[in-house]
């Protein structure tokens, strides 16, 4: 009998501690050690953020939902805007802006919108592991979108940078839904600039606003040179291992399915996480925007804390009342410029070096800092996980099937779903292989 009592009061105690744990933990925890983000790195955030808003209006001549201080762009530099009518619902709608102010194409797409059935159908095409990509896994439903964008506007994309001059830079950027498709994008395109154009690997850049986790953690490390995510405190999708299809099919009853997977994930450890090659992770390197603290009521002057993680990367559910609301584009917004402001008047306050020294600084540490991403990934056995020197591979000639693939209907046209079968993938002793496995993006 003393010994029942004695073993229910070790789990007593052992529940009580996992239950303090997980209520104890809050959102900047997650990059309590990692160092703040610079100016030069972060001001292109809020800018894109207001790009992303554009895409709801009808007529921007005209704003209906324009944010603090107006959208701050030119409507006559709108090349393209496309709604849900022109999509078919293959992609959500999104426009192409040629930023001649700060010499940037740039491509916005929105998020997910609740009441459209077309949106769900593409988060429901997934299944975990189903779709092999460039040596990791990656959403189904959200490459196969990229896809269809990359077919309808590559040859706008490949115009307008040629048009503009090779000191533009292409952008793509997305939030939540959005912000998958604009990351595979990304990955198509810097291992296919020869297809746009010729333009290099450096001129092309991603900013996943709210990201969704669309891809397996090598890729995620791999391509954080590319792919910036933008995390605001408590955003529950970055931190959601659950597919985005069991998600949205739960979306009702979401606090519910936060506290499950907070409950579930606890359990497995860390070293599992890490080397199953499915688990999908947001993608790229993670700006985190704090603006609240423990036991503290109120928003306070956001700081934006910045890092490429390998292990515990935003693993951890935050149980909060504002990990839906801290999701929405229009608080991002609103923190990031106020953020940038901080970080504006906190620079001109301790500057001590020229500005243009401590921008080539903080490149090349941006550059050690992923260098050594990737070797940490390695060095933890993540699945498929690549160095800087192994990741540089030589373009293959084109063959005839490739030569035949650039054109659709005799117009010239790059067929990008054929070009795609062309990324490599791993077999699972690690050998690199062709992906011939066209069915997969049927």
């Amino acid at each position: 009998m003393s010994f029942l009592c004695a073993a229910e009061c070790v789990m007593v105690c052992g529940c009580t501690r996992w239950l303090w744990r997980r209520c104890m933990h809050v959102a900047s925890d997650d990059s309590d050690t990692w160092p703040l983000a610079t100016v030069d790195e972060f001001e292109p955030v809020p800018r894109l953020c207001r790009l992303i808003l554009a895409v709801y209006e009808t007529d921007l001549h005209e704003p209906q939902f324009a944010p603090k201080g107006g959208y701050r762009l030119n409507p006559d530099w709108v090349v393209k805007r496309v709604t849900y009518e022109q999509t078919d619902g293959r992609a959500p709608p999104y426009l192409i802006y040629a930023d001649h102010e700060h010499g940037e194409i740039v491509l916005a797409i929105r998020g997910l919108n609740l009441v459209k059935e077309s949106d769900y159908k593409l988060l429901l095409d997934n299944k975990l592991g189903m779709q092999m990509f460039d040596g990791g896994y990656v959403h189904h439903g959200l490459l196969k979108s990229a896809i269809w964008l990359l077919n309808e506007e590559g040859e706008n994309l490949k115009r307008l940078w040629l048009e503009n001059g090779a000191d533009y830079k292409l952008v793509f950027v997305g939030h939540s839904l959005g912000s998958g498709v604009a990351s595979l994008l990304t990955v198509i395109a810097v291992n296919h600039g020869d297809r746009l154009g010729g333009i290099p690997r450096s001129k092309v850049r991603c900013y996943a606003l709210a990201p969704a986790r669309c891809m397996s953690l090598n890729l995620a490390v791999k391509y954080a040179d590319v792919i910036q995510s933008v995390v605001l405190q408590d955003d529950f999708l970055p931190r959601t291992a659950t597919p985005l299809e069991d998600i949205f099919k739960s979306i009702f009853c979401l606090p519910c399915l936060l506290l499950l997977v907070c409950l579930r994930d606890t359990f497995i450890p860390e070293d599992r996480k890490l080397r199953d090659p499915r688990r999908l992770y947001a993608p790229g390197r993670i700006y985190h925007i704090v603006e609240r603290k423990f036991c503290r009521c109120g928003r306070f002057p956001p700081e934006v804390r910045t890092a490429i993680p390998v292990d515990e990367r935003f693993e951890h559910i935050v149980l909060s009342c504002n990990a839906t609301s801290d999701h929405g584009i229009i608080w991002i917004e609103r923190e990031a410029e106020k953020a940038i402001e901080r970080m504006r008047e906190s620079s001109s306050e301790t500057i001590t070096t020229a500005p243009q020294v401590q921008k080539l600084e903080r490149l090349r540490t941006i550059e050690k800092e992923h260098k050594d991403a990737l070797k940490r990934a390695v060095s933890l056995n993540v699945p498929h996980a690549v160095t800087a020197y192994e990741d540089e591979k030589p373009e293959a000639p084109l063959s005839e099937t490739d030569t035949k693939s650039k054109s659709t209907g005799g117009s010239g046209r790059t067929n990008w779903e054929l070009v795609v079968q062309k990324l490599f993938k791993k077999s699972e002793s690690g050998n690199l292989l062709l992906n011939r496995d066209s069915n997969a993006l049927n």
